[in-house]
């Protein structure tokens, strides 16, 4: 009975750092990294993982589109096991403007989670990471992470990190009133976005085409009533723009919102 004890307080320790978690890792002063685990898989073969980074409130790391200084995230599953696909599922970023560059970016502790797919039987995950990370300098940091994936029990604590972290991602728009119109393309400098939402926060819209390419600016208000006019930064202004998909995204009084349109040019008079 004492050895059955004796096991049994064993596998509970070592439990959450083989299931639910990795041990920190330090990827540069003041910064840590570790993935975390929801702990289950569901019956479609999805499961939730979060890359969960420590560091102080004055140091950030990059959205996915990470502005005219920040460094892309990316995330490699080479060498994993029963992994089929996975998806980065991005919170809403900080927009970070000051006289010399625009960035989008987390300042402090975050998680970035991630939907994982993987096949039946027994996963294991190894996920090498590379994201920028800034405070006074800013500098590549590098963690490999290696953890299993069963169906077990869920692991309540970190699976409560990753559902917080995922309510602030965006979500489609799926009323059948559109909060956002037409985008049209100004010259080769300006989109321009039609609200037809008044609960949608023009302050907030962030435009960003599939590959990330050209950087939208910050919107700025326009004399025309219900339009906002979003700046194309960069040389090559909105050459090849047109009929292009923009992803729009914005806050609301119900939270984060994305909505998909193409750009068109403007009517001739």
């Amino acid at each position: 009975m004492r050895s059955l004890i004796l096991i049994s307080t064993l596998a509970a320790l070592i439990a959450p750092a083989l299931a639910g978690e990795t041990p920190w890792q330090e990827v540069a002063p003041g910064v840590k990294l570790r993935l975390i685990s929801a702990g289950q898989i569901n019956a479609d073969g999805t499961t939730l993982l979060g890359l969960e980074i420590d560091m102080p409130e004055t140091s950030k790391t990059y959205w996915r589109v990470p502005g005219e200084t920040g460094l892309p995230t990316e995330l490699s599953f080479a060498g994993s096991r029963g992994v089929l696909g996975h998806q980065v599922v991005w919170p809403y970023p900080t927009r970070q403007e000051t006289e010399d560059y625009l960035d989008y970016a987390y300042f402090g502790p975050t998680v970035l989670p991630v939907e994982v797919t993987v096949a039946p039987g027994q996963a294991r995950v190894e996920l090498g990471a590379l994201l920028g990370v800034c405070s006074d300098i800013c500098v590549p940091a590098q963690a490999h992470f290696s953890l299993p994936l069963t169906d077990a029990e869920a692991d309540r604590p970190n699976g409560l990190r990753i559902r917080q972290a995922l309510a602030m991602a965006p979500i489609e728009w799926n009323d059948s009133s559109q909060p956002i119109g037409t985008v049209e393309l100004r010259g080769d400098a300006m989109l321009a976005v039609r609200i037809e939402d008044a609960t949608l926060d023009p302050a907030s819209l962030i435009a960003a085409t599939p590959s990330g390419e050209p950087l939208f600016g910050a919107p700025q208000k326009s004399p025309e009533p219900n339009l906002v006019l979003i700046p194309i930064l960069g040389k090559s202004g909105g050459a090849g723009l047109e009929n292009q998909a923009v992803q729009l995204t914005f806050l609301t009084d119900m939270g984060a919102f994305e909505v998909t349109r193409t750009i068109r040019k403007p009517p001739a008079e």
